[in-house]
């Protein structure tokens, strides 16, 4: 892990990092292509509504949560199976119309809701855990400009976290990008 030099405002706080506002959403959209570019990597957009195509502007890969859901899916099936097959084969051998112990077909419609059932719980706790859910404080809260990001405001933030970071190279980076209404932010 990349150590970073730690910045302190002129208050004497230590910075989290910086974030500058775009005017729409194809401003905010070639933004982020050339921070990706810059080569930062903990940075954030942040706009009222989904941006088509920003995954890819921002250099992001897939979701993960699919990778998540199938897994549990594939847990929850292969469990409720070996479930069943343990209690009619192997703990309490009871005959039921003649048929084997272990006949799978019976079995289908429980490996088919437990599938279900645990791929449906990875699906929201990997979700959360992802998002890093839930998140009761971010730095980015205590500026008031930052809080038009829920209605009509596009905004970049860098974080002072990322081994790029500088206060001045960072406002040149963001101008560049086409941001106006740059600020410091504070922990």
């Amino acid at each position: 892990m990349a150590t970073h030099t730690e910045y302190t405002s002129e208050s004497g706080e230590p910075i989290w990092g910086i974030f500058g506002e775009f005017k729409d959403p194809s401003a905010i959209y070639h933004g982020a292509e050339i921070v990706r570019d810059a080569g930062v990597k903990k940075w954030d957009v942040h706009s009222p509504f989904p941006i088509h195509g920003m995954d890819e502007a921002m250099g992001l890969s897939g979701p993960k949560v699919g990778y998540l859901v199938a897994f549990g899916g594939m847990l929850g099936a292969s469990g409720a199976m070996l479930m069943q097959w343990y209690m009619n084969a192997y703990d309490y051998k009871f005959i039921v119309a003649d048929k084997p112990f272990f006949a799978w077909e019976q079995f289908l419609p429980v490996t088919f809701e437990l599938g279900v059932l645990i791929s449906a719980f990875f699906a929201i706790f990997g979700m959360l855990a992802l998002n890093k859910l839930p998140m009761f404080y971010h730095p980015l809260f205590k500026k008031e400009r930052f809080l038009r990001a829920s209605d009509d405001g596009f905004f970049i933030a860098i974080e002072a976290r990322d081994s790029t970071f500088n206060p001045e190279k960072s406002r040149e980076l963001l101008e560049r990008a086409g941001a106006f209404n740059i600020e410091l932010v504070e922990e």
